[in-house]
């Protein structure tokens, strides 16, 4: 569900603007001077809707739409086949998106909803509230850009631009451009289609544009930050088990997780992605070792099968199992960091064999999908980790960008990536939804546009030809409605 908190802070402000923008219009002394500074400063307000218009920006528009006609021709040319494209992609799209959420629901099956292409977002439910400054301007930034690829392209087609604006609607902010209507009708459909294209196009670019920021992001700040020494450690969650005096601090470089390496992120994510997949790793300890470590304890098991023999509740001691020739069900109680260090790892006893030393595979006796891990942070000594492998994931946060010099921040190359994640994601989200055939996007008119420029011919009549558009418009409204109803039940009902 929705958090109250949140619920209630955004109702009470929109209330409290919506209730001053009434009593304001109402009062006979303060509506003139209220209206007019509202007609000044273009802005207007309504139920959960903010807006604000203006001229200031109309010269700069005007520039760039007269900027090498030549080359915006091919341009938004380009944009306008990369537009009906992606109105047919759009739909097949989501068609599949909702196949998906409806298998979910019907087979509740919990990882299909991280493999859904498209999700809804909900700030504070499956959004972070660390991370809403990255949405809301990434966001903001990817309709800015939108727009401008309308205006530009409306300005090369002759259509007059009448301003540029900015709007928040509840709490997701946007923008638009206000066109010339009648230049609008007046104009060609193949000329309609490279203005109303042009958004998805724009959008489609910046999310290329950011994907190649960040996949050349290393080779851009090499200068500063060198990779693939390990993952930078910046920053451990106060509630995270890694957290303490022989846990993981900011500014560690862990290099291994067990025996499995890391060299940047990608590795630590993959690494303990793979310790939670498989069966816990023992330790090779020799027999004289084991019988000088270990002490008398009773056996008992848990609740899941597993079997306990440590009872003295020690925060240092770990129930290990292993076997012998003479039986396969041995337990010991023993001093986990001894056993661990200079250790090799194993899988069973003849991985332990070496110089005729008569050696045991110990293997920590602990309970389902717990495992004991261990994290190598040099020149600190390591970290001993029992607990869930995801516990682990979740609660620290990495980098795969080392400074060279002390004074540079360790969380800039962090900001640029998250960025560029958030700004690939939702202006590639803009320009699929913007494609939709469904009233009031992009795609009604994209649709209508291409209608009338590809069946005039076929279908004489233009009232049979709006009848068709309506149809399509009213299917392409239905698949989204239910995307976005559905995706907002499974993320705030489940």
């Amino acid at each position: 569900m929705i958090p109250v908190p949140v619920v209630v802070t955004v109702l009470g402000g929109w209330c409290a603007v919506y209730l001053a923008d009434t009593l304001l219009k109402s009062s006979n002394s303060l509506k003139a001077s209220y209206e007019d500074w509202l007609l000044t400063y273009g802005l207007s307000v309504s139920p959960f809707h903010l807006r604000w218009q203006t001229a200031l920006f109309n010269r700069q528009f005007y520039s760039w739409g007269r900027w090498k006609p030549r080359f915006l021709y091919l341009w938004f040319s380009v944009g306008m086949v990369f537009g009906i494209v992606a109105m047919f992609g759009s739909v097949i799209l989501l068609g599949k998106t909702l196949l998906q959420t409806l298998t979910q629901m019907l087979t509740e099956a919990p990882k299909a909803q991280n493999d859904r292409m498209l999700q809804v977002v909900v700030p504070g439910v499956n959004l972070p509230v660390s991370q809403l400054t990255y949405f809301f301007s990434a966001i903001l930034i990817s309709g800015v850009i939108h727009e401008v690829g309308h205006g530009v392209a409306a300005i090369r087609e002759q259509v007059r631009f009448n301003g540029f604006g900015i709007f928040i609607f509840i709490v997701y902010p946007g923008a638009f451009v206000d066109l010339f209507t009648t230049h609008l009708q007046l104009i060609s459909p193949v000329q309609q289609l490279r203005i109303f294209c042009a958004g998805v196009w724009h959008n489609f670019v910046l999310g290329v544009a950011s994907f190649m920021v960040l996949f050349l992001l290393p080779a851009i700040l090499f200068p500063f930050y060198y990779t693939g020494v390990g993952a930078l450690v910046t920053e451990v969650a106060e509630d995270s088990p890694a957290n303490g005096p022989r846990g993981l601090f900011v500014g560690d470089l862990v290099t291994n997780l067990q025996d499995c390496p890391v060299y940047n992120v990608e590795d630590w994510n993959s690494c303990l992605g793979d310790i939670s997949e498989k069966s816990q790793v023992g330790y090779c300890v020799s027999a004289a070792t084991l019988q000088q470590l270990s002490f008398p304890a009773r056996v008992y098991r848990r609740l899941d099968g597993t079997v306990e023999c440590c009872s003295n509740n020690s925060l240092t001691d770990i129930c290990f199992s292993y076997s012998n020739k003479l039986d396969s069900h041995m337990y010991a109680c023993l001093p986990a960091r001894k056993v661990i260090e200079a250790s090799k790892v194993c899988r069973t006893n003849m991985d332990c064999h070496k110089d005729f030393v008569a050696s045991f595979c110990v293997t920590p006796s602990l309970e389902n999908q717990t495992r004991l891990i261990r994290v190598k942070h040099p020149p600190h000594i390591d970290m001993l980790y029992v607990g869930h492998p995801m516990h682990l994931q979740y609660t620290v946060s990495l980098s795969s960008f080392v400074p060279r010099q002390n004074f540079l921040s360790i969380d800039l190359p962090v900001v640029i990536e998250t960025f560029c994640k958030y700004l690939i994601s939702l202006s590639g989200a803009l320009a699929v939804i913007n494609a939709v055939p469904c009233f009031a996007l992009d795609g009604q008119w994209i649709l209508n546009s291409f209608l009338e420029a590809t069946l005039s011919s076929l279908i004489v009549e233009k009232q049979n030809r709006e009848l068709v558009g309506f149809l399509i418009l009213l299917a392409g409204s239905a698949l989204l409605a239910a995307n976005v109803a559905l995706g907002l039940w499974m993320v705030t009902a489940r």
